[in-house]
């Protein structure tokens, strides 16, 4: 058994206090408003998320689809792009429903309490949300122990959204 299958199978173990612990900061999350730029891991040069790629094609198409300008649509301070016009449309009337999680940091590293941006094309949908993945072995590790990564995330995701908003 490897490294980070242990690591994450004794964060297993936490779960169920996880799970409740989800439901209250899933709140807090939805009721910050500050400083999401920061919240949002964004291409330097463009100010574009998740490197340009359209968010809503993660769970249309067989791979994502790079978003184009023409298609852009702006939502908490940050620039989204669209493959399609019908795509922009879907996005906006339930943006959260096809951002990353974790503003696009990589769901491993936020599981262990720290952050790394994440690879717009390194990535899993489960649950009907998308996370990136600072590596595919990062991402082969959550094959592995999706439930308890993801939960353990989440209850490290206050404490370094709040790290964000102070910088």
């Amino acid at each position: 058994m490897s490294k980070q299958r242990l690591t994450i199978g004794q964060l297993g173990t936490v779960c169920l206090a996880v799970s409740l612990f989800f439901c209250f900061s899933s709140q807090l999350h939805a009721n910050t408003t500050r400083n999401f730029l920061e919240m949002y891991v964004t291409n330097p040069l463009s100010g574009s998320a998740i490197e340009g790629m359209d968010p809503v094609s993660y769970f249309t198409e067989p791979e994502p689809l790079m978003g184009k300008a023409e298609y852009e649509f702006s939502w908490k301070g940050v620039s989204w792009f669209f493959a399609t016009e019908a795509n922009k449309e879907v996005f906006r009337a339930a943006p959260e429903a096809y951002v990353p999680q974790f503003g696009g940091y990589g769901l491993a590293g936020v599981a262990r309490g720290y952050l790394s941006s994440g690879n717009p094309r390194i990535y899993s949908v489960y649950n009907r949300r998308l996370y990136l993945f600072y590596s595919s072995g990062n991402r082969e590790a959550f094959l592995l122990e999706k439930a308890a990564m993801v939960n353990f995330a989440f209850a490290n995701w206050v404490g370094l959204r709040d790290q964000l908003a102070r910088q």
